[in-house]
């Protein structure tokens, strides 16, 4: 097992340290190539087939191996270290993307070529999400990781209120070619950034003097590595609590607001069209949250996580009555707000009480409940829907409700300071 030691004490501005800059830089960089090629590879394949399975085809290509390697990613990262992993699969992206390129400008490429690369980003992906997040605390002292965090999560929720007009536009003004070579540059500046990062974050060259024989049996297994991750998560009632409230609220909340404000912007709000606008309220709102979380940490955690629960289910839950646009922007802001202060503070309590050589394997369970559940969630919304999106926001925001009172019930949560 190999460990990464605590970073130096940084000077008191969070900005302050030259390696620290390069960490925000390097993964903001990379949250917005992940904002842009998300609408280029879109737009893209909506440009080679007509609407319809193939867009789902490729959306998909890029969503299973992402989620079905996170846990065995989030071993690779407690074994080798995250700043090698992060480094090691931000450069794959980039060599996945100028593949694409040469694929794309060179040939007229098929759905299914393109889906296979797409596919190959999704599993980097699976490595450098939960390697990013274990990055934090081997570079932040502790005091700063809430600060930090909200930097980048900040930057994540600005590259998703302004990437899709940003790409959209850009594709329109040079075309498709010119902004995939654009993305594809912006990946490699990220990477970079983030190769820096290996020199500053050394490899242990040994195994924790308390980590025991379970520790030399990980290096032998990675089963009963991901088993030992998978144990303590359990046997954590503060983790265990937060990973399941992570995952109820995806449920409950990504397929109702995206399908079920989608039929409500149509019937109550004037037209689809405002569905862009309401959804622009959500990145504003989550931007807000995430800055708030990291600029004016909570004295007492715990109830500020069930605050940010009982917004998001408030939220939800007043969508049923919304019969104006801005009205609809305001209530969907508020789940954006919810949520930000949310990841915020559980991803920062986290990365400082989890022990470091289970911290990748944890946090890939917290990448995993955020993204695993999204089919889920869009089966929930097309049961509900048939009977009316007042009865989908009022069921799912009832459900999220009930969760902040089973969070608020939980003395490992309530107590956190």
């Amino acid at each position: 097992m190999t460990t990464e030691p605590t970073a130096p004490s940084l000077p008191r501005e969070p900005l302050g340290n030259p390696h620290l800059r390069r960490l925000v830089v390097g993964q903001g960089l990379a949250a917005v190539v992940d904002a842009l090629f998300l609408i280029w590879l879109t737009l893209f394949v909506l440009e080679l087939s007509e609407p319809g399975m193939a867009t789902g085809f490729v959306l998909v290509a890029v969503a299973l191996p992402r989620a079905a390697l996170l846990l065995p990613a989030g071993v690779l990262v407690d074994r080798l270290g995250a700043a090698r992993v992060v480094a090691g699969a931000a450069w794959l992206r980039v060599a996945v993307l100028l593949a694409l390129c040469a694929v794309v400008t060179i040939t007229s490429p098929s759905v299914t070529a393109v889906a296979l690369l797409a596919g190959l980003l999704g599993a980097a992906d699976a490595a450098y999400f939960p390697a990013a997040l274990a990055l934090l605390p081997a570079v932040v002292p502790t005091e700063k990781l809430p600060r930090v965090n909200a930097l980048v999560q900040g930057v994540e929720s600005g590259g998703d209120l302004v990437g899709p007009a940003v790409a959209a536009g850009v594709i329109a003004a040079v075309g498709f070619d010119a902004t995939l070579g654009g993305i594809t540059a912006v990946a490699a500046l990220a990477a970079l950034a983030l190769s820096t990062l290996i020199r500053v974050v050394r490899r242990g060259e040994c195994a924790r003097d308390d980590a025991g024989s379970d520790a030399i049996d990980e290096q032998f297994s990675s089963v009963r590595a991901l088993g030992a991750g998978l144990r303590y998560a359990w046997h954590q009632p503060l983790v265990r609590g937060m990973l399941a409230a992570i995952g109820l609220i995806n449920i409950a909340v990504v397929g109702p607001v995206l399908v079920g404000g989608a039929v409500l912007s149509d019937q109550r709000l004037g037209g689809a069209g405002s569905l862009g606008v309401v959804l622009s309220g959500f990145g504003a709102g989550s931007l807000a949250g995430s800055l708030m979380a990291g600029w004016r940490p909570p004295a007492r955690r715990g109830w500020t996580v069930v605050g940010g629960v009982t917004a998001i289910g408030s939220g939800m839950a007043g969508l049923a009555a919304v019969t104006h646009v801005v009205a609809a922007t305001a209530v969907v802001s508020l789940i954006g707000l919810g949520s930000g202060f949310l990841g915020v503070v559980v991803v920062a309590t986290l990365q400082e009480r989890v022990p470091e050589q289970l911290l990748g394997r944890v946090l890939s369970l917290v990448v995993l409940a955020t993204v695993a559940f999204d089919p889920f969630s869009y089966v929930v919304a097309g049961v509900l829907l048939p009977y009316g999106t007042t009865t989908v926001f009022l069921v799912c925001g009832s459900a999220v409700l009930a969760c902040a009172g089973l969070v608020a019930a939980s003395p490992a949560i309530r107590s956190l300071r």
